[in-house]
């Protein structure tokens, strides 16, 4: 009997090794299916909704969980539990093992809300601020007044330098002059002094929407026994054994105001060579003078280094201790965004708010949406960490206040998604999923910011239909390699030389002033419209590249690069210019826009200069032609071109022409193939030739929105191969590069379209699921929104309703139909003749139906649902209390008192036309 097991499982795993074989999609893990960030609102968690909420995730197509511990719901304190506490471990471990047995991952917020903090940061570790207080002094006077901190926001201040300067440019230390009481034991004898002294004072910033056991000040990122004495907490709670998480996460840097550390003073001076004290006047000027922005740049570098080498550098490696990663946003950070993220396993972006797209039918409510467009060239910085590190997961925060709570539809999510991947993501996390306990009354615990994807939802049961698209779409991001042939050099000093205010963090609210003026964002933008792909590297990693067959080579796991990009700077480094000449050397090409003018910072300001024009000066560039000059060095070359373009076709390195169709793509190497991911975001159909810089000798068209596949018509036109591909506006299509095709199909083109038979007669209207009560079903000979029937229960319904006709299929030939649902409010799941033909969850809402029609009378069901916002907008009206929350409670997309009682009915349901369209083959 043993031995006939044996026999039966070793013969099931080989046909399921068969059957992965020769599926054109790659192997799905955890990883490729969306996970969600699970607010643990008040830690009021148990086992039994653990496990009952993690199932239904896991049936819902999720890969995984990241557990956000925050503020809770008022009136269930006593179920709270205390942050890291026995009970609260006890939980956290019964969801690890309750998600690894339905196959989920489970990642863990190193903390409560955000950002890092709580109460074992005492004080001392408190995120800190520079406190400078102004004294003058005239000959022979003594200050009358004691060198004391006088702003009581300041909380604990320590004096750390005191500075005086005379009228005749004398500058003095005088820190040993000043008593423990804080009076000044000096006097000048001549002159008239400005005295400056500097305290490192505290923000007093809390932790963001903490949870119970989790409150306390914000931590003192620039300091490494501040993040020991923070992460001591963890060791003992765990008792150094992995609690089994996958990943401990950091969210965005949103640490105001704290441009200090007690121990900056002493770094500054390591790293930039000077001390910083005697310029402690010109860093709080506001003058607009070239020495104020150098020494700015400086002070700039160092919180930079501090906060990579001194937070998340020991912190990765503190997850490792643990056997997890580390996952981490840098945005918002006062520091090298490239290198912030390359320093952690898992760099994660976010987006933050809606973008705008030109697809018909698209909604997109002007009262319903936040006043910021996600910039797509802004989350590049995540994923060019990266491909250039050679990591093969980059996460993005997504669809945090992507429209009105309560009013964001499945399709709306599409397109959005769509631009985090083409920007390098392939690992979404949903913002997100709050934990709801299921004797909580509708609609359930939420979170303050949208979007809501929890079970109370009226589209839960058609997410799948979403969560699948973003499976095979990841299953194929993840695959292989990142496939960009650009690297581009990333210019933070002329980010840092600026003579305004302090700290510098790079926020993605803020890109409009220290982002989109820039010469690299303008480079990068328009190589991409010209089809070309790249990633962004800063002056650290470059100096760990190395060039192999006159490729450029930034880790052992990452792509060669074909080139790279020097854009337009008026500072740089001599250790960069020095690097980026022997690249050129070693057999690379590059290209730079423009040679720097000058070196950053004021250390050895004057020698470095020298040397820099001595460099500048040793190349001897020659005139290359067309605006362009070229410098032959070693096995490579430095080509000077004010126009990239121009120097790129010069070098012989073309974009994608696909680009010129208005489709946006981005590319994956694995092993001999190439995975392209298109994309359709303009308001036009594309049925065109689409030329590929690659010789395929067959192209497998993957569609990720059905999982269908087959082969495409395509041909080789010397080192390009033109596929045949039709995408209409919202379509989404994968094409793979290969010379193994066995087992497909030739892929089904939809060619000759016949007049589209309307399908019509009368609609039985059956209203299944949701509430606040079910209306009474309806006979419909005309579709329209289920809000305008004249039904006051149908109006404030929020739900699923099943449109069901029977209807007589006339004599068209065709060689496939497609089932148009026309207008939908808003998602929809389609049964015809019994047979489930998908769900149709985004624009367009059309479906291939061919192989379920038959001959005569044929019965198409259609399960719409709507959104929350009607039946929220009924209890609103109806002075139902359900925002009970502590800290911010609940509020609205523009952060003010949420009232959905003044909203217009939102439409739903099937308003059509429903139209079958057959096509022919040519």
């Amino acid at each position: 009997m043993r031995r006939e097991i044996t026999l039966f499982t070793f013969l099931l795993v080989v046909n399921i090794n068969a059957l992965i074989a020769q599926s054109p999609w790659p192997e799905v893990k955890k990883e490729s299916r969306p996970w969600t960030r699970w607010w643990w609102m008040g830690n009021a968690v148990d086992e039994k909704n653990i496990s009952s909420l993690l199932s239904n995730y896991s049936k819902t197509g999720f890969g995984g969980v990241e557990i956000a511990p925050i503020y809770g719901a008022i009136g269930y304190e006593s179920r709270y539990l205390q942050y890291l506490s026995p009970d609260w471990m006890k939980m956290l471990n019964h969801t690890v093992k309750t998600a690894g047995g339905l196959g989920m991952g489970v990642d863990l917020t190193n903390g409560t809300g955000w950002p890092f903090g709580g109460p074992q940061v005492a004080a001392e570790f408190a995120a800190s601020k520079l406190v400078v207080q102004n004294y003058k002094l005239g000959p022979g006077k003594t200050l009358g007044e004691k060198i004391t901190v006088t702003d009581p926001k300041a909380g604990v201040a320590r004096l750390q330098s005191v500075t005086a300067y005379s009228d005749k440019a004398e500058v003095l230390q005088l820190i040993d002059k000043v008593d423990n009481e804080g009076n000044l034991k000096w006097k000048p004898e001549t002159g008239n002094w400005e005295i400056y002294a500097s305290f490192t004072g505290k923000t007093r910033q809390m932790v963001k929407r903490a949870a119970p056991g989790g409150e306390g000040f914000t931590l003192n990122h620039l300091s490494r026994p501040a993040l020991d004495e923070y992460l001591n907490r963890f060791d003992m709670v765990f008792d150094n054994k992995s609690p089994n998480v996958r990943a401990f996460y950091n969210d965005s840097y949103e640490v105001y105001d704290a441009n200090w550390s007690e121990n900056l003073f002493d770094e500054f001076k390591v790293r930039r060579g000077y001390d910083l004290r005697p310029h402690i006047r010109d860093l709080m000027s506001k003058e607009l003078k070239p020495q104020i922005s150098r020494l700015k740049s400086d002070y700039r570098e160092t919180m930079s280094e501090m906060l990579l080498e001194n937070f998340t550098i020991p912190w990765t490696n503190w997850t490792h201790r643990y056997k997890g990663i580390s996952k981490n946003q840098a945005h918002g950070s006062p520091g090298n965004l490239i290198d912030l993220y390359a320093a952690v396993d898992i760099p994660e972006c976010e987006t933050f708010g809606s973008s705008y797209f030109p697809i018909p039918g698209l909604r997109r409510d002007s009262a319903d949406v936040r006043n910021v467009d996600p910039d797509p060239i802004m989350l590049k910085f995540a994923s060019s960490a990266a491909h250039v590190t050679g990591k093969n997961l980059v996460s993005s925060e997504t669809f945090t206040w992507l429209t009105e709570h309560f009013k964001t539809s499945l399709s709306q999510t599409k397109p959005e998604l769509e631009q985090v991947f083409l920007s390098g993501v392939n690992h979404t996390f949903f913002h997100g999923t709050t934990y709801s306990p299921e004797d909580v009354p509708y609609p359930g615990w939420l979170f303050y910011a949208s979007v809501n994807f929890v079970p109370s939802n009226s589209w839960w049961s058609h997410l799948p239909g979403l969560n699948t698209y973003i499976t095979r779409v990841q299953s194929v991001l993840q695959a292989g390699k990142s496939d960009n042939e650009l690297l581009i050099y990333w210019p933070i000093h002329d980010v840092w030389h600026n003579p305004k205010g302090m700290d510098m963090p790079l926020k993605v609210h803020d890109v409009d002033v220290w982002l989109h003026p820039s010469a690299f964002y303008k480079n990068v933008k328009s190589l991409q419209e010209a089809g070309y792909s790249l990633d962004f590297i800063s002056d650290r990693l470059l100096k760990q590249s190395t060039v192999a067959g006159g490729t450029i080579s930034t880790s052992p796991n990452a792509s060669p690069y074909k080139t790279l990009i020097v854009p337009k700077s008026d500072y740089m480094p001599i250790e960069t210019l020095e690097k980026v000449i022997d690249l050129a050397r070693s057999g690379a090409t590059v290209i730079i826009q423009q040679m720097p003018e000058d070196v950053p910072g004021l250390s050895n300001l004057d020698a470095n200069r020298n040397k820099l024009y001595q460099i500048v000066s040793s190349l001897s560039f020659s005139d290359a032609g067309n605006g362009m000059k070229q410098f032959k060095i070693g096995s490579g070359r430095l080509i000077l071109s004010a126009d990239v373009k121009k120097a790129l076709e010069f070098s012989g390195i073309s974009g994608e022409k696909l680009s010129t169709t208005g489709l946006k793509f981005i590319r994956r190497q694995v092993g001999n193939d190439k995975y392209y991911y298109l994309v359709n975001h303009t308001p036009a159909a594309v049925n065109t030739e689409l030329p590929l810089n690659v010789q395929a000798s067959s192209v497998v068209i993957l569609d990720p929105q059905s999982g269908d596949a087959g082969i495409a018509s395509s041909s080789i036109d010397g080192n390009t191969t033109t596929v045949k591909l039709q995408l209409l506006p919202g379509e989404a299509l994968i094409l793979k590069t290969t010379g193994n095709t066995s087992g497909l199909s030739k892929w089904k083109y939809l060619n000759t379209a016949s007049k589209p038979v309307d399908v019509k007669g009368e609609w039985n209207l059956h209203f299944s699921d949701g509430g606040p009560v079910l209306p009474a079903d309806k006979k419909l000979t005309q579709l329209v929104s289920w809000t305008d029937l004249g039904d006051s229960a149908a109006v404030s319904f929020s739900g699923k309703a099943e449109y069901t006709i029977d209807f007589k299929m006339p004599k068209i030939k065709g060689d496939e139909y497609i089932l148009d649902l026309g207008k939908v409010h808003e998602s929809a799941r389609v049964w015809v003749n019994g047979h489930d033909a998908g769900i149709l969850w985004s624009i367009p809402y059309q479906a291939r139906i061919g192989k379920y029609l038959k001959k005569g009378k044929n019965t198409i069901k259609i399960e719409v649902a709507n959104l929350m916002a009607n039946r929220i907008r009924d209890m609103d009206k109806k002075g139902i209390q359900w925002r009970k929350y502590h800290e911010i409670n609940f509020v609205n997309i523009n952060y003010t008192a949420f009232n959905a009682a003044i909203w217009k009915p939102q439409p739903s349901g099937l308003v059509g036309p429903v139209t079958i369209i057959p096509y022919k083959k040519k």
